[in-house]
């Protein structure tokens, strides 16, 4: 495997490490990375898209070294691609249901640096501040190499909206500022973290722009794709019923799913009995929908097929989370040929085009209104639908890393003129 990994080098050492330069950096050579997700076995969209990633590298045939947590610690390496899984020890604690922090995880340091060594990858990219990206950044600061890394989770809005549901019951002054400094702060120690990567990337324009401003660090575009065999209007089995309101993700108080019966409440007071709610997915908020819908089916989480099906069988989606970076559910629904209504606030605004794939809701009174105009609107309806197909069939996983891999060459071509010293976003070469 060594001599597999193994590529010429200029080495400049720095005081305690090594300043790795590759001097073919400026040259045609694929890009060698290793790759540390926050999530890989997970059902979220950091999952979906790392085991993507990887996929992407398999069938490009790049050099790829994946680390990432799991239930038992192996090493497979499949064509190009070699994926570590390194097992959680029980010190640590839960971020929610299906994520955890493992406060213990660097004791898995020695053991990657050795095969990050061998491996010898231009850039290490990591997805947020977890256990494993701790990890890779650690590794990436004490052997020189070029430090990547996404915003993939506003974790300052997670703190804020899930404290204020925590202390719901103290006075709303005190909960708004306490739930507000929440944020304040978990936005620091996070702007902190990325100023650390040399080059970021982010889902949508706001962020990019919040990145930079604030660390001073090129941002770059990651938008994300779908596959469009697998969500698929073909997959559809119904063809009668009530109007199907879709829902899929977490249900957790980030995601603002509450609004969820609202909408129910709201539309049927609005005199419409016809529709149903399905939800998919699980999450500390599941009871008290439970407790508080009547239309509502809630299916649980739904993988593979199951998931396919499920949205296809839908006839409109809702998204009302405002803290979401992108929504891959969304785009999962425009593929599956179902129209959209996302909330004005996060990432998913940019996915759905307002009036021909879906619409973006400003407040919940349009959110409301502009569900209504779906359900009671059949021809509008299916343009829509179709609109929404076509849209998906436009983005590609291809294009989002080819997009990655071309600003990994820019970053490294303008890192080895300027003699491998971090640039920031405004020194080019």
């Amino acid at each position: 495997m060594a001599d597999r990994w193994q590529r010429p080098l200029i080495i400049r050492s720095t005081q305690a490490r090594l300043d790795v330069i590759p001097c073919d950096s400026v040259k045609n050579e694929s890009k060698r990375v290793a790759f540390f997700p926050d999530a890989y076995y997970e059902v979220d969209g950091i999952a979906n898209t790392s085991r993507q990633f990887e996929a992407f590298a398999k069938r490009r045939g790049l050099p790829f070294l994946v680390i990432h947590a799991g239930p038992r610690n192996e090493i497979v390496t499949a064509g190009s691609v070699t994926r570590v899984q390194l097992r959680r020890s029980r010190v640590g604690f839960p971020l929610d249901r299906a994520h955890e922090y493992d406060l213990l995880f660097l004791r898995h340091y020695r053991k990657i640096a050795a095969l990050v060594r061998e491996f010898a990858p231009h850039v290490v990219q990591i997805t947020g501040p977890s256990d494993v990206g701790t990890l890779g950044t650690l590794l990436a600061h004490r052997l020189g190499i070029a430090l990547a890394a996404t915003w993939q989770t506003n974790l300052h809005q997670y703190a804020r909206t899930r404290l204020s549901a925590a202390v719901s019951f103290l006075p709303k002054v005190c909960s708004k500022k306490l739930s507000g400094a929440a944020e304040r702060w978990s936005f620091r120690a996070m702007a902190r973290f990325y100023k650390i990567p040399r080059l970021l990337f982010a889902p949508n324009p706001e962020i990019i722009n919040l990145l930079e401003n604030t660390t001073g660090k090129p941002c770059a575009w990651m938008p994300h794709g779908v596959d469009t065999e697998i969500f698929n209007p073909k997959l559809r089995d119904r063809q009668t019923g009530p109007f199907r309101i879709g829902y899929v993700g977490r249900l957790t108080a980030e995601k603002n799913v509450r609004i969820l019966a609202r909408l129910e409440g709201a539309l049927t007071a609005l005199g419409h009995r016809d529709f149903r709610i399905v939800v998919v997915g699980q999450g500390a908020q599941e009871r008290w929908l439970r407790s508080n819908m009547q239309r509502a089916e809630f299916t649980g989480v739904l993988t593979g097929s199951e998931l396919s099906r499920a949205f296809a069988n839908m006839d409109a989606f809702v998204f009302p989370s405002e803290t979401d970076t992108f929504g891959l559910a969304v785009l999962e629904a425009l593929a599956s040929g179902v129209p959209a209504v996302v909330s004005a606030g996060g990432g998913p605004k940019y996915t759905v085009q307002h009036g021909q794939t879906g619409y973006v809701a400003n407040n919940f009174d349009e959110f409301v209104a502009l569900t209504a105009v779906l359900l009671t609107h059949p021809d509008l309806l299916t343009s829509m639908r179709i609109a929404a197909r076509q849209y998906a069939l436009s983005t590609s996983w291809e294009q989002v890393f080819e997009g990655m891999y071309k600003a990994y060459e820019d970053y490294l071509h303008a890192a080895y003129l300027f003699g491998g010293r971090h640039l920031g976003r405004d020194e080019k070469a």
